[in-house]
């Protein structure tokens, strides 16, 4: 399964869609995951890739990691996997 097939499917399961309904322009907000549904999105995500998320969910916006989008998030995990690599 790909970085973007995981995501969706994480996303989806929080939001309780489908994950043919999770459009990588859609925003969080657009897909009606709130703040407590973020922690577990990020913890999921996490746990799936065995990466750390500089998140901190008092502070969304700060630390870096992108959560304005779909894609945005899935282009921030494959950014962490890949220095994770080298």
């Amino acid at each position: 399964m790909s970085v973007q097939q995981k995501i969706i499917e994480i996303l989806a399961e929080q939001a309780l869609l489908e994950p043919a309904d999770v459009t990588l322009d859609a925003t969080l907000e657009s897909l009606g995951i709130d703040s407590m549904n973020l922690v577990e999105i990020i913890f999921a995500i996490e746990e799936s890739f065995d990466i750390e998320i500089p998140f901190n969910a008092n502070e969304p916006d700060a630390g870096g990691f992108d959560i304005s989008s779909v894609q945005s998030i899935i282009t921030a995990v494959e950014g962490l996997l890949a220095a994770q690599k080298a």
